[in-house]
């Protein structure tokens, strides 16, 4: 990204004002496999620590694994790598969001995947409001 797309935008990851002013005296709590980097420091209206998270390439909280997510709101106190046990080995990995890429979900009969439907089987019966 040039370097006047980072000054003045923030949905491909955070800004350089974010960086180099927003993350003044706040403590750096870990990242997760996707390269997202989670924050604490400062207090919000409920007299908790604030807690956020810096992404990686896209904005999308999707992209925020359910361990950190937790973390995030407070679920748990302690960072994920610590406050909770490791994944059970039938876990799969979190992924994110895929709608709108080329690997989200394409039914049968969708015209990404040739639009060509099974034929009706005639199993189908209209409701009719008197029957």
């Amino acid at each position: 990204m040039s370097i006047l797309g980072s000054i003045f935008t923030w949905w491909n990851g955070a800004s350089i004002g974010t960086r180099l002013y927003g993350l003044r005296g706040m403590a750096k709590m870990g990242s997760d496999a996707l390269g997202n980097a989670y924050y604490e420091g400062g207090v919000d209206t409920a007299g908790r620590k604030r807690r956020w998270v810096i992404y990686e390439g896209a904005n999308d909280a999707s992209r925020v694994p359910p361990e950190w997510f937790s973390w995030l709101h407070h679920q748990v106190d302690g960072v994920p790598d610590q406050a909770l046990p490791p994944p059970r080995a039938w876990q799969k990995p979190a992924i994110p969001n895929l709608t709108g890429t080329a690997l989200a979900y394409r039914p049968a009969g969708a015209l990404e995947k040739g639009g060509i439907r099974a034929a009706a089987t005639g199993d189908y019966e209209a409701w009719t409001p008197e029957g």
